[in-house]
């Protein structure tokens, strides 16, 4: 699938991801290192906070990472955390911009 991701330099970077994996992974595997994600994914620091700028259909936020957003002041209406994004057919091309460090 198609992955657009803006890093916080401006830059843009296009490249195919693997469905299944979470958004998380495919921009780390990129060698995009703006994400942290200090927690490995699990959905407890906040550290992997994007803006998806796409009409492509995500699931529904949880509870758990709607509150961790709440915690960021950098918290938009289209912001996600790229852990809770699993990456599946039909998605592409999915645009996101990394959000600014906390």
């Amino acid at each position: 699938m198609d992955l657009i991701v803006i890093d916080r330099a401006g830059c843009e970077h296009n490249f195919k991801a693997t469905p299944g994996k979470s958004l998380m992974e495919s921009i780390r595997d990129q060698g995009i290192y703006d994400i942290k994600a200090l927690c490995g994914g699990s959905c407890s620091c906040a550290t992997c906070h994007v803006y998806v700028d796409s009409d492509t259909p995500l699931a529904v936020m949880s509870e758990d990472e709607n509150d961790l957003l709440d915690g960021t002041s950098e918290r938009q209406a289209n912001s996600r955390l790229s852990c809770q994004i699993t990456l599946i057919r039909g998605m592409d091309p999915l645009h996101v911009v990394i959000a600014p460090e906390d």
